[in-house]
Parts: C-alpha cells; sequence; structure tokens
C-alpha cells in the first residue's frame, strides 16, 4: 500500500522546507520504506533544494522535447513508451528515495490520447513506492489535472496573518474534491509567538482543522531551501500522530 501525503498552499508559505521535513521523518521512522518526492510546484524549486537542476519533466514527454538518457527501445506501444520514458526522468536521491518533476500539466479536458496515458504512467509509478510526497501548486486541482489519485492526507499550508488564512479558505474550498474525503487540514508555519488565537478562530468558523503548528526558523530566512531544518522536523514530530499516515508501533 502507497501512502499519499500532499502538501499545499501559496507560493513563499514554505511548502518546500516542509516537504523536506516530512521526508527527513520518514526517513527517521521508517527507514526501510521508499519514499517518492513528487515536484508538482511550476517553481521546480524542491529539486532545487537538493542541489539539483531537473530539467527532464512529465512535461517534455508530453510535448516530445525530452532528450533520454538512453536510446529508445523499438517494438513498445505507446503507453509502453510512456512508462518507459517516465522512469527516464526519475532522479535518485539516494538508496530509497527518488524524485520527478511535473512542471506544466494538460488539462483533462484535452481528449488526446497522451493525457490518459500520462496519468496511467503516474499511477504506475506511485504504485511502486511505499510513500509519495506531493508538493503541489496552490491547490489540489493541478495535481489532478495530471493524474486522478487518492490522496491519504492533504496539508495547507498558511501563515499567521489575516491574508494567509482567507487565502487557506480558497485553497480548501478548490482542493476539498480533490482530496477525495481524506484528511484535509491545515499546518501554521513560520508561527513567531504572537497569538494565534484568531486565526483559530476563523479557521474553525469555516471547520479547518489545524493539525499542527511550525515555529519560524531565523536560519532559513538566509538558507531558506537549501538545508535541513531541525526546528521544522521537531514540529511535525509533535503532531505527526494526528495524520492518516503510516504510524509508530508501539
Amino acid at each position: 500500500m502507497t501512502f499519499k501525503l500532499a502538501v499545499t498552499g501559496k507560493s513563499g508559505s514554505g511548502k518546500t522546507t516542509i516537504v523536506k521535513g516530512f521526508l527527513r521523518v520518514f526517513q527517521e521512522y521508517f527507514a526501510e520504506k521508499s519514499i517518492l518526492l513528487f515536484d508538482n510546484d511550476l517553481t521546480g524549486e524542491l529539486g532545487h533544494s537538493f542541489g539539483l537542476d531537473i530539467r527532464n519533466t512529465i512535461y517534455g514527454i508530453r510535448s516530445g522535447k525530452h532528450e533520454y538518457k538512453t536510446g529508445i527501445p523499438e517494438g513498445m506501444s505507446k503507453q509502453e513508451f510512456v512508462e518507459w520514458a517516465m522512469e527516464d526522468i526519475v532522479v535518485s536521491l539516494d538508496e530509497n528515495v527518488d524524485i520527478i518533476v511535473s512542471w506544466f500539466v494538460g488539462s483533462k479536458d484535452c481528449r488526446c490520447p497522451i493525457t490518459g496515458q500520462i496519468n496511467d504512467a503516474v499511477l504506475k509509478l506511485i504504485d511502486r513506492y511505499d510513500i509519495v510526497i506531493f508538493d503541489c501548486e496552490f491547490d489540489l486541482k493541478y495535481l489532478n489535472q495530471l493524474v486522478d489519485t487518492d490522496i491519504d492526507t492533504t496539508l495547507i499550508v498558511a501563515n499567521p496573518t489575516d491574508e494567509s488564512a482567507h487565502l487557506v479558505k480558497r485553497i480548501e474550498e478548490f482542493s476539498a474534491k480533490y482530496a477525495a474525503g481524506n484528511q484535509l487540514g491545515v499546518v501554521i508555519n513560520k508561527a513567531d509567538g504572537s497569538d494565534l488565537n484568531a486565526l483559530y478562530d476563523f479557521l474553525k468558523r469555516y471547520d479547518l482543522d489545524v493539525l499542527g503548528v511550525i515555529p519560524v526558523d531565523e536560519e532559513l530566512k538566509s538558507h531558506s531551501t537549501d538545508k535541513d531544518s531541525g526546528i521544522v522536523q521537531d514540529a511535525i514530530k509533535q503532531f505527526y500522530f494526528r495524520l492518516n499516515l503510516p504510524q509508530l508501533r508501539e
């Protein structure tokens, strides 16, 4: 069984840092499990956070612009080709962790065969891993344009401001139908010690659960994505038990 975690939110909210935090927690809790990092954010920041400039993307397969690392095998069906190409663009980070980048995605309204072929190839790829972490665009809709898959837990990253709280409500509205009735909640990031009661009240008014709070890490202001944050990882461990994800056995 593959567990799937999606991290959504406004650009600059700290999604990529939180994705990396979850990766480190998963590696600590479940060292034997295979993990796929799925960069569905148009900025491609997740790869950059590991010092990688990943140019080969799912969009490259769709557009026919991908340059393959090996010669294209002969005699494949179109679906087999897309699945082979998908394998070709996966980048290994270490023994149990891979990363893939989607970049631009096509619309589900497109009736061209490649849309369904990519959807099926992505599903097949996802099923190979124990855990998949999606670094999403603003909401789940963009991910759903690429692949139709159930997400076990969707986290909406919010900063402790009134503006961010209103954006969270919009993200929830756009994402709810794609969350397939599974866990959908808010993580408040960059909490600076100010009173969060007004933010809690606002979110509660719209039936939005706050699943966790992550304190601000001052060091990330100068090293925003190219370092791991112990503060973020420790905070994730404090609320991890609330999430619909694999849990440590007693």
